[in-house]
C-alpha cells in the first residue's frame, strides 16, 4: 500500500503537468522559458504545478495564497523526495 501511494505521489502531478501542457495554455503562459518548465517537470512536479494553478495573468504570483500554495508544492516535493530514502532505511532495518 505505502508503494502504491509513494508512486502517486512521485507519478501523480507529472501526469496532470502533462496533460494541462498538451490541453491547456496556462502552463505556457506562466513559465517563460521552456528549460525551466522541463527542469520543473523533472525535479520540483509539486512546485511546477502549484505555480502554475497559482499564477494569474494580470500579476503573476502575489499575495498569501499564492505564496502559500508555492510553498505547499514545496513542502510535497521536499515529502516525496524524503520518503525514498526513509523507505530504504525501514527495508534495510528489518532485514
Amino acid at each position: 500500500m505505502c508503494c502504491i501511494a509513494l508512486l502517486a505521489a512521485g507519478i501523480g502531478p507529472r501526469i496532470a503537468l502533462f496533460f494541462w501542457w498538451i490541453f491547456g495554455d496556462k502552463p505556457d503562459a506562466a513559465i517563460d522559458n521552456w528549460i525551466w518548465g522541463v527542469l520543473g517537470f523533472l525535479f520540483l512536479p509539486w512546485t511546477t504545478f502549484m505555480f502554475i494553478l497559482a499564477w494569474s495573468p494580470v500579476v503573476g504570483i502575489d499575495g498569501f495564497w499564492d505564496y502559500l500554495l508555492v510553498g505547499l508544492g514545496i513542502a510535497l516535493d521536499i515529502a516525496t523526495y524524503a520518503t525514498k530514502p526513509a523507505q530504504r532505511m525501514r527495508s534495510a532495518a528489518y532485514q
